[in-house]
């Protein structure tokens, strides 16, 4: 007889225990193994003693090995100084293009508020030149209408 758990959500009626041949599915024990994933500390480890090895076996005196090794190291920063020296020129370019683009924008921008304001500059001055146009007009026929009123 094996004894069973009741889920809260279980609706069915069940007895808490069983026979094993009234079981209706397979009951057979089982395991879950969770192994922790592995970090890079062990791969570094491996390169170190592998180096390490690699440094006494050698078939070259110590001399010749620190002066491969400088070698070595002389190339790699060289090669950084350089790669440094490129996305250096490479920012330097694309802030270049940016702020060329930028300022052709904001030109561009300056210009198109200049042309407005003459346009509106040039309607106000059109416009007070037709107001004192229509009030000459006025003045002259109100003139007009004053002297046809004065003869009659």
């Amino acid at each position: 007889m094996r004894w069973r758990t009741k889920d809260q959500d279980d609706e069915i009626e069940e007895p808490d225990f069983y026979y094993e041949n009234e079981f209706p599915y397979d009951a057979s024990p089982y395991v879950i193994v969770e192994k922790p994933g592995i970090g890079a500390g062990p791969f570094l480890l491996g390169i170190l003693l592998g180096a390490g090895a690699a440094l006494l076996f050698a078939p070259q005196s110590g001399e010749e090995t620190r002066a491969g090794i400088a070698r070595s190291a002389r190339r790699v920063q060289q090669n950084a100084q350089d790669l440094v020296e490129d996305v250096s020129e490479n920012v330097a370019d694309k802030f270049r293009q940016v702020r060329d683009s930028v300022e052709e924008r904001i030109e561009a921008t300056l210009d198109s508020v200049d042309d407005k304001r003459r346009r509106v500059s040039n309607a106000y001055q059109a416009g007070r030149a037709a107001a004192r146009e229509a009030r000459g007009e006025l003045e002259q026929r109100i003139a007009d209408t004053k002297a046809a009123y004065k003869e009659s």
